[in-house]
């Protein structure tokens, strides 16, 4: 990672040695386990809430330490640098993404039911958008709750769901009105334990193995109207508000695999050798990586500058946008470049770079595909 960041302070520095003690003791240990069994162990999610590692920005009196949007920053960073793609995703999914929606759309009684619960990783929440046949285009979404009485009746299906198995509270995007267009969609809360809730398969990915992605399936869930998460046919209006930090939560993710596909590569072409000298003293190497270099510095630049205006509740969905689009193709480039460095063994498994080139690929994809990014992008020219 790069070294004074002015965006940061010590009390972030503090907190960056946390999580890095904590990937080395309790991730590093079991991660080839849960790789292999595409899921992590549920064990670690109460352990990285004792840890402060869950839902920074919840406030003292829900349970949180009160943090601001950097804390969850230093999380992302350190867990996707050292190379855990599975867990950054499932604690980012819950802490950066779902978090946010109960605290800026939740009523006081949700508050008080679930962000305590959140903070602790007594609870592991998702959130469902997708649908087979509708990826980033949420206006197609076809899942709906019909109100009977002081209940809503969900039936659907939902896929690529990060936490899917795990999950104990599903925020859902549902169609309240097959009339309303965008305004007729809402957001509510449902707990997997109701009748009618269904996991479905634990897909199999091409990478973020550990990270549990599944298929969710309603047959007529009933839940109490209480659970409505905002205003009936606000879904729209806080999805627009809630996805600039989702991408800005990629795009941390992602210059900062970058980071160290592009350490642990600067490392080895100084051992591996070619012609009898190390491959690193060529003049192909030096360059490619200078360009690589380069490109990782106005990275990071671009993302801190993000990350201030967030805090201070400036982020436009243009610049989030800009800086999924910009920081995900880069990693793309980056690590299929680093991979040829190493030859024939960037190739396997055992070696750490085939993982990072695995686990980048769907960063242009989820949040918004790069296409999107560039729809997104281009209203504002």
């Amino acid at each position: 990672m790069l070294q004074n960041r002015p965006v940061f302070d010590e009390e972030h520095a503090l907190l960056r040695e946390s999580v890095r003690r904590f990937a080395a003791t309790k991730i590093q240990p079991h991660f080839g386990e849960w790789e292999e069994a595409g899921i992590i162990d549920r064990s670690l999610w109460p352990v990285a809430g004792k840890a402060g590692l869950l839902c920074a920005q919840v406030p003292e009196r829900y349970g949180g330490i009160g943090g601001d949007f950097r804390h969850n920053a230093v999380v992302i960073e350190e867990l996707s640098y050292s190379g855990f793609a599975g867990p950054a995703t499932d604690f980012s999914v819950h802490s950066d993404v779902c978090c946010g929606y109960l605290l800026h759309y939740g009523s006081e009684e949700q508050k008080k039911k679930w962000l305590p619960r959140m903070v602790a990783g007594e609870t592991v929440c998702a959130i469902a958008m997708t649908e087979p046949g509708t990826g980033s285009d949420l206006q197609g979404i076809r899942t709906k709750a019909v109100r009977d009485g002081d209940e809503y009746v969900i039936s659907g299906q939902k896929t690529f769901i990060s936490n899917g198995q795990m999950c104990d509270l599903v925020i859902v995007v549902v169609r309240t009105n097959p009339d309303g267009g965008s305004r007729g969609m809402s957001l509510v809360l449902v707990e997997t334990d109701r009748a009618g809730f269904r996991h479905g398969r634990n897909l199999e990915k091409l990478g973020h193995l550990s990270s549990d992605t599944s298929e969710l399936f309603f047959d007529q869930v009933r839940i109490p109207v209480s659970n409505l998460l905002g205003s009936e046919g606000g879904a729209m209006g806080a999805l627009m508000s809630e996805l600039p930090q989702e991408r800005l939560t990629i795009a941390l993710h992602s210059i900062a695999a970058a980071q160290k596909a592009f350490d642990i590569t600067k490392d080895y072409v100084q051992e591996r050798k070619a012609f009898g000298q190390p491959i690193g003293t060529f003049q192909n190497t030096r360059f490619r990586l200078a360009d690589l270099k380069s490109d990782l510095a106005v990275g990071w630049a671009y993302v801190d500058q993000c990350l201030r205006e967030h805090v201070r509740g400036e982020l436009t969905t243009y610049a989030a946008s800009t800086a999924k689009l910009w920081t995900t193709e880069m990693h793309g480039r980056l690590v299929d470049q680093c991979l040829q460095f190493f030859g024939g063994y960037g190739f396997m498994r055992e070696y750490e770079i085939c993982r990072l080139f695995a686990d980048a690929r769907v960063l242009r994809i989820y949040g918004g595909t790069s296409e999107i990014m560039r729809e997104l992008i281009s209203r504002s020219l």
